[in-house]
């Protein structure tokens, strides 16, 4: 996106842009992104009812408990969806800052005692009677959209300025150290990671991208080296079999049910170990159950779900540089970079190779308010293609209409 850095550094204000024609030659209305949007989420909801049907049956007496849960949170978020999908890029671009400071305040809410929930040992939601509401998923959305906006104002000053770089970076330092007092260790990674992508894309200096990265990689050591609990679950990683009962016990039994299902799987049902031996199994370790029952196979086709989503946002952002629109550019770079982050780090969580936190497969995993974000996030996605498929389809009048005019 290099076309999408130098534009940056040209103007810190919005500017009129002349549309090119990016997509001549080719229609480019994304059904493909939709498509694979809603199978993921279909799919998802599969992989919840199998996993969870035992752990339903025995706390709920009822083996759909989850999957109802989920398909009623889904069809909710298509709801919200619908709507925000009408909902222009300006009116985003306009409030990002209103959306961040939301974020904080309602960060700040759940950490008081009576207004946040509090679940194994982790306060991350907010009780609004039958549904809980975890901060942190509107969060990581939230960011990025300020963020987008941010570097559209203030572009030039991120390039060429230390408080240009710096003062996005303060906002999304206190979300994150809120984050870090739930404590939800693995949301702030996400958030501080699609931060720092997108301020390398819009021409950070390298000096400071790297003195950035030095001091994020040292405060992310000191947390761990200081919280016996981050140190244990560190140490468990590295050998999950020195303690198989205790530290060790739920990557040992995500392990055992990812080789447990070889090529093609036991069968869709059949995974042993979600029968009260891994725990989270419709959750955080939902991958290691379809990798049991649906084996190898499944799991490509899920990794190739999230990397033809991330994909296609990369090639949004690629279309937005090159017709000028800066804010959809760094709303799809962002939106790829979080998908692809969080379904990196949950898929690498399972199997052992990396250290145990918990943080949701995206449109996957359990989650009323992951499930509804998600479905935010997607139609934000599908309007930024939207908007950019009228623009393309404007300019192409324009010079047809242009090249009429002149023949006549």
């Amino acid at each position: 996106m290099s076309t999408l850095v130098s534009r940056v550094a040209s103007s810190s204000t919005p500017v009129s842009v002349q549309v090119a024609n990016p997509l001549s030659g080719q229609k480019f209305s994304d059904h493909a992104l939709l498509i694979s949007i809603l199978t993921l989420g279909l799919f998802g909801a599969a992989m919840i009812g199998s996993a969870s049907m035992a752990f339903a049956a025995e706390n709920y007496n009822n083996p759909f408990h989850f999957l109802t849960r989920q398909l009623i949170f889904l069809s909710i978020g298509c709801v919200f969806g619908v709507l925000i999908f009408r909902l222009p890029l300006a009116v985003w671009e306009k409030y990002g800052p209103h959306l961040i400071i939301t974020s904080l305040v309602f960060l700040t809410l759940v950490l008081i005692p009576g207004i946040g929930k509090e679940v194994n040992g982790s306060r991350r939601w907010i009780d609004v009677g039958a549904f809980t509401i975890q901060v942190s998923e509107t969060v990581k959305l939230f960011v990025i959209v300020y963020l987008a906006g941010y570097l559209v104002r203030r572009g030039y000053l991120v390039q060429t300025t230390f408080g240009g770089f710096i003062r996005p970076l303060v906002l999304i330092c206190v979300a994150g150290g809120l984050l870090l007092l739930e404590p939800d260790f693995g949301a702030a990674v996400v958030i501080v990671a699609t931060a720092i992508i997108m301020l390398l894309v819009a021409g950070v200096r390298f000096s400071q991208f790297l003195a950035m990265v030095a001091v994020l990689g040292t405060v992310g050591t000191a947390l761990v080296m200081t919280s016996s609990y981050r140190l244990r679950r560190f140490s468990s990683f590295l050998d999950p079999f020195e303690d198989p009962f205790g530290a060790g016990f739920q990557l040992t039994q995500s392990l055992i049910a990812i080789g447990s299902g070889g090529l093609t799987g036991t069968g869709f049902g059949n995974s042993v170990q979600k029968l009260f031996y891994l725990p989270e199994a419709h959750t955080d370790f939902l991958f290691a159950v379809l990798c049991e029952e649906l084996g190898m196979l499944g799991a490509l086709f899920l990794i190739f779900l999230y990397c033809f989503i991330v994909w296609r946002c990369f090639r949004l952002a690629k279309i937005a540089d090159e017709q000028g629109n800066r804010f959809a550019g760094f709303i799809a770079l962002g939106i790829g970079s979080w998908i692809g982050l969080q379904s990196f780090i949950n898929m690498g969580v399972n199997l052992g190779i990396l250290p145990t936190k918990g943080i949701t497969l995206p449109l996957m995993s359990y989650g009323g308010s992951s499930a509804v974000v998600f479905a935010i996030t997607f139609s934000l996605l599908l309007r930024v293609e939207w908007e950019l498929r009228q623009n393309a389809h404007l300019a192409l009048h324009a010079r047809e209409s242009k090249s009429t005019g002149g023949a006549a």
